[in-house]
């Protein structure tokens, strides 16, 4: 008999929690109630997995080694405007996904993805607010944004439709706007999710040279090919001619985009811009018009974040996209686990399987002019920063600069070990579901997941050996 048993419902996934031997085992069920073992190849009892690791977060702090001007300002700057709740006086609205960028960043400390509890659900009726949560959006999270595939017209759409408006809010009097019909294109087919990417080490990732990813994406040519691995002809700016396995680049330079879960943002200043408007409706100097121009719902003159040249001191001028810039810049990579056995099988049976093949274990930064802790440092990320095809199952038939519908960026591993939920639109409650997801046939649509090779080598290891991965990521 189990004590203390707690059991939630996450998608198809019942997870129960045992306070006594505080450890996470998953049932998956199919629609036709076929369990895990079938579906995956697996036994259903010798693996599982133990969930967020206990203990200290080893996350949310700043980069070893900043001068103290740039701690001061992550300290006294980024970190509070980071985790601000902004009102319609601060430019919140006329429609928004949450009102603080702490929010969404929480698990397991700031900056990092989608918490348990989730603040959309308290957002919706915030300070008189009208807004119905929508039914894609529980208590227990994960937080997650709203796109469309298509408008109603049948032409390509793909852009952000946030949950809630101003309407009664206190803060917003006169401002009347209709949420938009989520049942409805849901009921359509037309509705796809993304949760937060976390940020941690984001400074890091930025300073990487181009010449180092694409240095790397040649790399072990022979055993990605046999692997079925590649990457789409999906590279476009000025000189750059569409090859196959070429990374997502920018289209104004032609230099690689890296941040997004379609790698679509080219930088960090660029990213904090785009969210501030699209996830909090906030007008900035990058993104300096509203998404919504109706006129009863306009209360700030634009753009409602600027820098203020009028300040007393740096740090006061500084606009919040700057702020917010550099306090994920600044931001240190999560502590991994102490070394065990277990965790140390895992690494190395991580690489023999093909994991690391995409899942690149380090990349190295260039020389900064921001900082020297950013300089010439190793960085830990587990990612190619590279779109690879990901089959049917995952393909959310959204396009983002040279990113097809069923691209993604891989996803970097440090900081796995405590999050809660997994995949671009945190379908996943286990890492084991996540591994499971990476494999799917082609159809007339897509072609085939390049990780099927992975995952069949995955599921061809001994029942210890799979936990043994299993635990080499939960120590992340």
């Amino acid at each position: 008999m189990i004590p203390n048993v707690r059991i939630t419902q996450r998608g198809l996934a019942v997870i129960i929690l045992t306070s006594s031997a505080m450890m996470l085992m998953t049932v998956v069920f199919a629609k036709d109630d076929r369990p895990a073992s079938k579906l995956f190849g697996m036994s259903p009892t010798a693996v599982y997995d133990p969930g967020p690791r206990p203990g200290p977060a080893g996350a949310g702090g700043p980069l070893p080694g900043l001068t103290s001007t740039n701690l001061t300002i992550f300290k006294n700057f980024g970190l509070p405007d980071f985790l601000e709740e902004e009102g319609v006086a601060q430019g919140l609205g006329p429609r928004f996904n949450l009102d603080s960028c702490g929010g969404c960043h929480a698990q397991p400390a700031v900056g990092g993805t989608s918490p348990f509890v989730n603040p959309q659900v308290a957002a919706a009726k915030t300070n008189g607010a009208q807004n119905k949560v929508p039914f894609f959006v529980h208590p227990n999270g994960p937080v997650r944004e709203a796109r469309f595939p298509y408008h109603p017209n049948g032409t390509r759409d793909g852009g952000v439709h946030d949950l809630y408006t101003i309407t009664g809010r206190a803060d917003a009097p006169g401002c009347t706007l209709a949420q938009p019909d989520f049942d409805q294109q849901a009921s359509r087919g037309n509705i796809i999710f993304r949760i937060p990417t976390p940020v941690f080490g984001a400074g890091l990732i930025e300073a990487i040279p181009d010449s180092v990813i694409l240095a790397n994406m040649a790399a072990e040519q022979s055993e990605k090919a046999t692997m079925g691995i590649k990457g789409r002809p999906n590279r476009r700016g000025p000189g750059n001619v569409h090859t196959s396995g070429s990374p997502n680049t920018s289209g104004n330079d032609g230099s690689i985009t890296r941040f997004g879960w379609k790698a679509q943002n080219k930088s960090l200043l660029l990213f904090s811009g785009e969210a501030y408007n699209v996830e909090m409706g906030i007008t900035n100097e990058l993104f300096p018009t509203e998404r919504d121009e109706t006129p009863s719902c306009q209360f700030n003159p634009t753009p409602e974040d600027h820098t203020n040249f009028d300040a007393e001191s740096i740090g006061e001028s500084l606009s919040n996209i700057m702020n917010f810039t550099t306090f994920m810049r600044f931001l240190a990579p999560p502590t991994p686990a102490p070394e065990t056995d277990s965790i140390k099988n895992g690494r190395h049976l991580f690489k023999q399987v093909g994991c690391a093949l995409c899942h690149t274990p380090v990349l190295m930064t260039g020389a900064s002019s921001i900082d020297a802790a950013l300089s010439n440092q190793p960085v830990r990320l587990f990612s190619d920063l590279l779109l690879h095809n990901m089959g049917p199952n995952l393909a959310d038939n959204i396009i983002q600069g040279g990113a097809g519908p069923d691209e993604f960026k891989t996803a970097p591993l440090w900081g796995i070990g405590q999050r809660l939920f997994f995949l671009h639109d945190g379908r996943a409650g286990t890492l084991l579901e996540a591994i499971q997801a990476h494999a799917s046939h082609g159809n007339q649509h897509y072609p085939p997941s390049e990780a099927n090779a992975v995952i069949a080598r995955f599921n061809a290891l001994p029942e210890q050996e799979k936990q043994n991965i299993v635990d080499f990521l939960r120590g992340l």
